[in-house]
């Protein structure tokens, strides 16, 4: 059995749900393929443990696919202020005076009613099947994998588990970091380990919900807080956050072999007083942290978007947000190309996507490396150079505000003066 559609988009998490739901609405035939069943969402179950900080770009992008009302009716929680601060001792803090080490960032500061949502990556995604689902022109394939794709001069057919065949002018990597359709393609990557792991613990603690998100940074790496939402009547007086713990593999392998009572300790031995007093443990989970980087973003008739062409240190959980704006793109590029009348696979629109995309990817690539390299050691000259860029965004907060406005999807330009700053950064062009 063949079936032929305009686009075939192959990983059907948050970016490619998203883009298939706004081609869609341009009028393509999109089929929507994955693996993995269709996402469900219990309101009585505990989060899931994969959340994200959406900015208000991306909700401004799934707003606009009719999938944002579909997300709040599950569960959102919005964010009005953001916190950094160095808990790194001085190695010469007995000779030193002691100044603030914190930057805090406010809606009210910037003009806005709130910075962001933190959102289950499960809700985001049911959202965005569900305004998929209401797209005629969008077929979900779910619980199908591909076993082979192939390319002629006129179009690429995908061969799924089962033998089905679809048929496209193009085929959409979707599928995330360890993206098949990229090795299909022959596509490399440029890849870069951390030496540092990732502990992510679903909590709950005492109190309502808190409208901060925050991030203290150590020697051994950051800790953050990510505020959820209240446990409910049957929890009364509590409520629901994701906290993230950055260390060695060997810090990180010691604390999965607690209990959740030893956890909870260690916990708030370990973060910052501002921490709520924590009152259960529902869910942990670790991974490593890497960057990475595709060669080249497409190669005949396939394209990549989000984490199947990058993926970056998740420290300011900027990782989905990139993602979305390569789904804006590559749209909006397609449409222009369906408008002209030219074939989808046309090599200079696909070019002009990675034009597009590749920049703005790598400077956020290079500025989660330096935020992570600065922040994440004792050196002296190091040290004092991160007091300084605290001390500096406190003393300018105009310039502070301009630039986390950007970060934080509120403006679409970053000011002029920090684009040519990134621009001439050595190093980037390797990214």
């Amino acid at each position: 059995m063949t079936q032929a559609f305009d686009i075939v988009i192959v990983g059907a998490g948050m970016v490619g749900a998203a883009l298939a739901t706004g081609l869609g609405q341009d009028g393509f035939s999109v089929a929507m393929v994955d693996r993995a069943p269709a996402p469900k969402f219990d309101p009585g179950s505990a989060p899931d443990i994969r959340v994200s900080a959406l900015s208000a770009g991306s909700e401004r992008y799934l707003r606009s696919l009719g999938a944002w009302d579909n997300i709040l009716n599950m569960r959102a929680t919005p964010y009005s202020r953001l916190a950094v601060w160095d808990e790194t001792p001085h190695p010469l803090s007995n000779l030193l005076p002691r100044t603030s080490n914190q930057v805090e960032f406010d809606a009210a500061g910037l003009n806005t009613s709130h910075l962001g949502h933190i959102v289950e990556n499960s809700v985001t995604q049911q959202g965005l099947w569900q305004a998929a689902q209401a797209e005629p022109s969008v077929t979900i394939l779910a619980g199908k994998g591909v076993t082979g794709i192939t390319q002629t001069d006129g179009q690429a057919k995908v061969v799924l588990e089962g033998g089905e065949e679809l048929t496209a002018a193009l085929i959409i990597g979707a599928d995330g970091a360890q993206s098949r359709v990229r090795d299909m393609a022959g596509i490399g990557v440029t890849r870069n380990q951390y030496g540092q792991q990732a502990m992510v613990i679903s909590v709950r603690y005492q109190g309502p919900v808190q409208d901060i998100t925050w991030q203290g940074f150590y020697p051994s790496g950051p800790r953050a807080f990510l505020p959820l939402y209240s446990a409910g009547s049957s929890h009364s007086g509590e409520s629901r956050a994701s906290l993230v713990w950055y260390d060695s593999p060997e810090e990180i392998a010691r604390l999965k072999t607690l209990s959740n009572e030893a956890l909870v300790m260690e916990i708030q031995n370990g973060f910052p007083a501002e921490l709520p007093q924590l009152t259960h443990i529902e869910d942990r989970a670790s991974f490593p942290i890497a960057r990475q980087h595709a060669k080249h973003y497409s190669e005949g008739r396939i394209v990549l978007v989000g984490d199947a062409a990058h993926t970056i240190n998740p420290l300011a959980g900027q990782g989905v947000n990139l993602g979305f704006q390569d789904a804006q793109c590559l749209q909006r590029l397609l449409k222009e190309a369906k408008r002209a009348g030219d074939d989808l696979a046309k090599p200079s629109w696909l070019a002009s996507y990675e034009q597009q995309r590749r920049p703005a990817n790598r400077r956020m690539m290079f500025a989660m490396d330096a935020f992570y390299h600065l922040f994440s050691n004792q050196i002296p000259p190091l040290h004092l150079l991160r007091n300084l860029g605290l001390g500096t965004a406190r003393a300018l907060p105009f310039a502070r505000n301009r630039v986390a406005r950007y970060a934080m999807g509120i403006d679409d330009e970053l000011p002029a003066v920090i684009r040519q700053l990134t621009s001439r950064l050595p190093g980037l062009s390797q990214l």
